[in-house]
């Protein structure tokens, strides 16, 4: 990734207009962009004791980022890809959400948005609980269901409490279930006018916009991945574990 000339002296609005990415990458390092739009990178570093060569060894270490392909990700055992959709669940809590409400929570409104941010103050932490415990429910119940059959192919349940466990949750009703989810942002989308600004909006309102449509072109493709390669893989999955456990029924 290229780095501005003279990137210490460089104030953080400019560095932040250069890229937004780099919004993020400061909140990473417990630095609000916007607090500090005319202090240089130098000066703000000093302030939270961070190295500016960290910052730039972690931007581009952003930049150079891969998400696997969706063959991949097909071509892989449904344990790698449960692995990843953890992993991106564990970011989302982690990294995104926290950076998203504390741009929301903090960005003292201009003139113009003031409506806009007082009504995102009170949609964005209702769609953040809503979407954790959405979070929480997979876990808990797909995830949890796909590692109990997993154990029955192995061999680790008795026959009787394998059909038990088979009859609860079946992996259909869990995806039917799932579908209602795949639109948490439309709320925010219509609020922001499909995240639309004008050129001469302020910088913190086109990170903000940026970064929400960013985080939900992300969960597209994250719902994407969960609906067409993790849920089909679970349903073979279970039918083959009950082609299994009703062959050894028949056989004992």
């Amino acid at each position: 990734m290229q780095v501005p000339q003279n990137f210490n002296k460089t104030s953080v609005a400019d560095l932040v207009s250069h890229n937004y990415v780099f919004a993020s990458v400061l909140h990473y390092f417990g630095i609000s962009f916007y607090q500090y739009p005319t202090d240089s990178l130098e000066q703000v570093c000093k302030k939270h004791r961070v190295k500016p060569n960290q910052l730039i060894s972690e931007l581009e270490s952003w930049a150079a980022r891969k998400e696997p392909t969706p063959e991949d990700l097909y071509l892989n055992p449904i344990e790698v890809l449960v692995a990843y959709l953890k992993k991106k669940h564990y970011y989302f809590v982690r990294q995104e959400l926290p950076f998203l409400s504390n741009m929301i929570s903090g960005v003292q409104a201009e003139k113009g948005f003031e409506q806009l941010m007082a009504d995102l103050k009170i949609m964005f932490p209702l769609f953040v609980e809503d979407f954790i415990h959405h979070i929480h429910e997979e876990e808990s119940r797909l995830f949890k269901r796909i590692e109990l059959l997993q154990d029955i192919e192995d061999g680790n349940f008795a026959l009787h409490d394998a059909l038990t466990i088979l009859e609860k949750d079946p992996v259909r009703l869990l995806a039917d279930e799932h579908e209602i989810h795949d639109d948490e942002m439309e709320g925010i989308r219509k609020l922001t006018n499909n995240y639309s600004l004008s050129d001469s909006a302020p910088l913190t309102m086109k990170v903000l916009f940026h970064e929400l449509q960013n985080f939900e072109r992300e969960l597209s493709i994250h719902a994407q991945i969960e609906d067409e390669l993790l849920f089909p893989k679970a349903v073979e999955l279970e039918k083959e574990v009950l082609r299994m456990i009703h062959q050894k029924i028949r056989t004992n």
